[in-house]
């Protein structure tokens, strides 16, 4: 439940104020003091990745916690920001409202509201053209993040090709593609060493995506949805061996398979 007696800047204020206390080098946290953009990055992935998973549960009691923990990593690469006199979390603050106002002319500004969503992306996409150009971004490609999951950066870097045309006709083809490259992998595992098969299972991985992208399917939450599936039937495997006092190291793969398909009936059996 909301909480009417907090206010959102005295608590933000109050936030921003216990991390510049942390990184006192004279009477802060020896941990808070010796970290570095670098290595408070892989906590701000992680934290948004536990803002998502309590999303999928839809653990509504625990998202306010872990939007904290994100809010946290913003103010922790922002104090740090302060210290070397780069910017602080006022100027982080003000470049997402200034940026959120001049990529919606069509509610900060003059435009009409009245357009179809087809008209709104493009709109979108020419706005962020703009900006990329301020940002001396002049090729297809430039600002899409290296630090993103790669499958994630491989879709954006396929939609931003796809728009200037490089792109295929429909799934079919990419379908195509996906056998020639199997094809490929399988001519390094068996020919070439392992350079060569990383680089094929990569074009492969990379297709894949593609895929998706022509198919409409997010592969990120379809990955996630079959490794969900793959631990609740290969747990039912676990249960089922537990009865007899078992574990799976004490079964064998033929038993392991039988307990799988089993669990995969009573699954579909309960839709």
């Amino acid at each position: 439940m909301t909480n009417p007696t907090r206010d959102p800047a005295a608590e933000i204020s109050r936030l921003i104020d216990i991390m510049a206390a942390l990184r006192d080098p004279s009477t802060g946290c020896p941990w808070d003091i010796e970290q570095d953009f670098a290595s408070i990055a892989p906590y701000t992935i992680e934290e948004a990745h536990e803002v998502e998973d309590a999303i999928q549960r839809r653990a509504w009691d625990e998202l306010p916690g872990e939007l904290g923990d994100l809010l946290l990593q913003v103010v922790f690469h922002a104090q740090m920001a302060r210290e070397a006199g780069m910017f602080d979390f006022a100027d982080c603050a003000a470049a997402i409202a200034d940026k959120l106002i001049f990529r919606h002319p069509h509610v900060f500004g003059d435009e009409s509201r009245d357009k179809s969503a087809e008209q709104q992306v493009r709109d979108w996409e020419a706005i962020k053209a703009v900006e990329r150009a301020g940002k001396a971004e002049r090729g297809t490609l430039d600002g899409v993040a290296l630090g993103l999951p790669a499958l994630t950066r491989a879709i954006k870097l396929q939609n931003r090709a796809a728009r200037v045309g490089f792109d295929w006709p429909g799934a079919d083809d990419v379908l195509d593609k996906i056998t020639e490259e199997t094809a490929e992998l399988v001519e390094a595992r068996d020919q070439l060493g392992p350079d060569a098969l990383e680089e094929e299972f990569g074009d492969l991985m990379f297709v894949m995506a593609n895929l998706a992208r022509h198919l409409k399917i997010d592969p990120e939450l379809a990955l996630r949805r079959a490794n969900a599936k793959f631990t609740r039937r290969f747990q039912a495997i676990e249960a089922a061996l537990a009865t007899e006092g078992r574990r799976p190291e004490d079964s064998d793969l033929a038993e392991m398979d039988r307990l799988w398909d089993r669990a995969k009936a009573a699954e579909k059996a309960a839709e």
